[in-house]
């Protein structure tokens, strides 16, 4: 099955966070970065940015003990809030550290793909790529 995700170029990030505010203002209406689907950070020690998103390869769906995460008709993981109970094995399981829980909020959330990030990265360091998945 082919997927679209979110694609990273690294080495061309400005660290100017527009894709997590505006994440962040799609899912929650708020700009604060925390609240975004994905991270933008600075590995000091390679001295270069880490792009943090997720890959949609669905470790945390044979995690989850309630069966709230699901791939949709388009391949995308998706979280089911109705059935998720908080428990967030899934943000502690994932392998690309791009499942995310916020403060006290006992939900978690992730990257969906939707790609209003690529649209305000002034430099094409984000992007939407289609891969293949098992």
């Amino acid at each position: 099955m082919k997927v679209k995700m979110l694609g990273k170029k690294a080495e061309l990030c400005s660290a100017c966070h527009e894709c997590e505010k505006t994440c962040a203002n799609v899912f929650f209406k708020v700009q604060e970065t925390e609240r975004a689907r994905l991270r933008i950070t600075d590995d000091k020690a390679k001295k270069e940015k880490l792009m943090v998103t997720c890959t949609q390869c669905g470790v945390c769906i044979n995690i989850c003990p309630t069966e709230a995460i699901s791939r949709n008709k388009t391949g995308i993981v998706v979280i089911d809030k109705k059935k998720c109970v908080g428990c967030l094995s899934c943000v502690g399981f994932c392998p690309e550290e791009a499942m995310f829980q916020y403060k006290e909020d006992t939900l978690p959330f992730k990257c969906i793909s939707c790609g209003q990030c690529v649209k305000k990265c002034p430099t094409g360091a984000i992007f939407l790529t289609e891969t293949e998945i098992a």
